[in-house]
């Protein structure tokens, strides 16, 4: 166990040492760094989503057939309601397949826009004595330049 293992944890890295001994003295031999990478987590998680969507849309639209079957056989106002609702289970699964592609494009701009940190200071120059004679004459609170 390492000190760094709380760090390697919280950065996903695998960075062990082992030690073997070898004779009279000690060799050290270090494994590889093993980080993961964002993006092919997101396109893996993209496209499982993906097929499960597609999976649920074509489930949905058996199911549907079959129903629209016996709703006919039978002529059952029950039938018909579940049908309907069937239907609107698939539509509101296409829907998702859309949503989908508009979060993937949120995060992927998120992962590869770097963050812009813009800091603007207003710094002024001179003593204390120049300071409270600009206040004083409404210089932050006008358009009027003092000399």
């Amino acid at each position: 166990m390492s000190n760094y293992d709380p760090i390697d944890k919280a950065l996903n890295i695998d960075n062990h040492t082992e030690t073997s001994i070898v004779g009279v003295g000690v060799e050290k031999k270090s494994r590889e760094i093993v980080t993961t990478d964002k993006t092919s987590d997101i396109q893996k998680d993209y496209e499982y989503t993906r097929a499960n969507l597609y999976s649920l849309v074509e489930k949905g639209q058996e199911a549907l057939n079959g129903i629209m079957e016996v709703a006919e056989e039978q002529g059952s106002a029950r039938a018909y309601e579940v049908a309907g609702q069937i239907i609107k289970s698939v539509a509101d699964t296409t829907d998702k397949l859309v949503d989908l592609q508009k979060k993937v494009k949120e995060v992927e701009e998120d992962v590869v826009k770097p963050a812009s940190n813009v800091t603007n200071n207003a710094l002024f120059v001179g003593s204390t004595s120049d300071l409270s004679k600009i206040l004083k004459q409404g210089f932050l609170n006008s358009d009027e330049k003092v000399s």
